[in-house]
């Protein structure tokens, strides 16, 4: 049975060379409005997350969260299934040191007045910031990573660095746990607490 996953599926394989087709065939099928284009399947986590917490089911109201594999491809997944393409209405998120990504990658695909969200940093900074470095290692205690924590504080590099570089540079020093922690971060937000840019962005929607 198709679903939004199946959609992700196909425009990846188009993107990567493919025929267009499927993916059209699908956007069809599954009524797909709006596309939020992002850089990596953490971000995937964090947005799925905050949508899950306030009740919304984002693949049934025709929205596709997709991570494209890095902030480089904006272009070619903004050409895809923007108005050259697919024709969806185009959103994202980005790091501020990619935002000139995606604000070509809009212009080119003749989007740019539908925007998207920029993080200070990044998603994570923007989470630790919003939650409390204190807050973030109590976070790390309950999911048992803890003692890895600790090891990395240890580690020569992480000396003299802020606490919150520290800890924002520990959730991307194991395969997966930017992913696992952009949900547990996201979940442990208070209401009033959300990020600017991923309150923006869902709201948007």
């Amino acid at each position: 049975m198709a679903d939004m996953g199946t959609f992700r599926e196909a425009v990846a394989a188009w993107a990567a060379g493919g025929s267009g087709a499927p993916a059209r065939e699908l956007a069809a099928r599954l009524s797909v409005r709006a596309v939020v284009l992002l850089e990596g399947p953490s971000d995937v986590a964090a947005v799925s997350a905050l949508a899950a917490g306030r009740g919304r089911n984002l693949a049934a109201e025709g929205v596709c969260v997709l991570s494209m594999g890095g902030a480089m491809n904006a272009g070619r997944f903004a050409r895809l299934l923007g108005p050259p393409g697919l024709g969806l209405r185009l959103t994202g998120l980005c790091d501020e040191a990619e935002r000139r990504y995606y604000a070509s990658g809009w212009e080119r695909a003749g989007a740019a007045r539908q925007g998207f969200f920029v993080c200070a940093a990044d998603l994570e900074d923007e989470l630790i910031r919003a939650l409390g470095v204190a807050r973030v290692e109590e976070l790390i205690r309950a999911e048992g990573d803890l003692r890895a924590l600790q090891t990395f504080l240890r580690q020569p590099a992480q000396r003299g660095r802020p606490a919150q570089q520290q800890v924002r540079r520990f959730l991307g020093t194991k395969k997966g746990r930017k992913i696992h922690y952009g949900r547990v971060l996201v979940e442990a937000l208070a209401p009033d607490r959300t990020p600017a840019p991923l309150d923006g962005l869902l709201t948007s929607l």
